[in-house]
């Protein structure tokens, strides 16, 4: 893959203003801080890749949202990582302006861990301790939902044994090949209201 990717561009041009400057000062950080980063597009959104996914940006009607791969392992001594209280708006909350972001050497200080993740081969995307009768939902799950209302309903209107069928099918994907396509297909299955495993029924 290449270092920059014209999609990322088209992503950011078509963004809302108030989305426009965020995406392009993540998207600077991002490279800055290293230069052996690539992006790409998966899900309908921006990605940055180092020997697997390191985070994602993503714009939304009123706010951004950037989120890490595996934001759980990462060593946060400024508790600014959002610890699942809102999902849907990534590790930062809801970014609306620069502003909201952390500042930059904290940024460019995860994403140095989390190439070292990568490196040294740290498995699966780990979700954040929680009660066991709640569903961790990553975040680069919720914004593939937003962009589809259909499958984002259908999901919502699950029991959570059937939600949690699809979480767990997603984010236990040994390869990010095999999790994009497992990620199209529950797209494409829940637009058609079937769970998981609709095929044994």
């Amino acid at each position: 893959m290449e270092q920059f990717d014209p999609r990322v561009d088209a992503y950011i041009e078509k963004s809302a203003a108030f989305a426009k400057p965020v995406l392009k000062h993540i998207r600077q950080l991002v490279h800055q801080t290293s230069p052996l980063i690539t992006e790409t597009i998966k899900w309908g959104f921006p990605f940055f890749d180092y020997k697997g996914p390191l985070c994602n940006m993503a714009a939304f009607k009123q706010h951004c949202s950037m989120g890490f791969w595996k934001a759980a392992l990462l060593n946060d001594p400024n508790g600014v990582i959002n610890k699942g209280d809102e999902p849907s708006a990534g590790s930062f909350g809801r970014l609306t302006s620069i502003a909201d972001l952390p500042a930059d050497e904290v940024i460019a200080d995860f994403i140095k861990q989390a190439i070292i993740l990568n490196e040294t081969g740290a498995k699966g995307v780990m979700k954040p301790a929680a009660p066991k009768t709640e569903i961790y939902v990553p975040d680069y799950f919720t914004a593939a939902l937003a962009e589809h209302p259909k499958a984002k309903a259908a999901f919502e209107a699950f029991s959570p044994s059937h939600r949690k069928e699809y979480l767990e099918w997603i984010i236990e994907a040994k390869t990010d090949a095999t999790r994009q396509k497992r990620m199209e297909t529950a797209i494409e299955w829940m637009e058609e209201g079937k769970s998981r495993h609709w095929k044994y029924k």
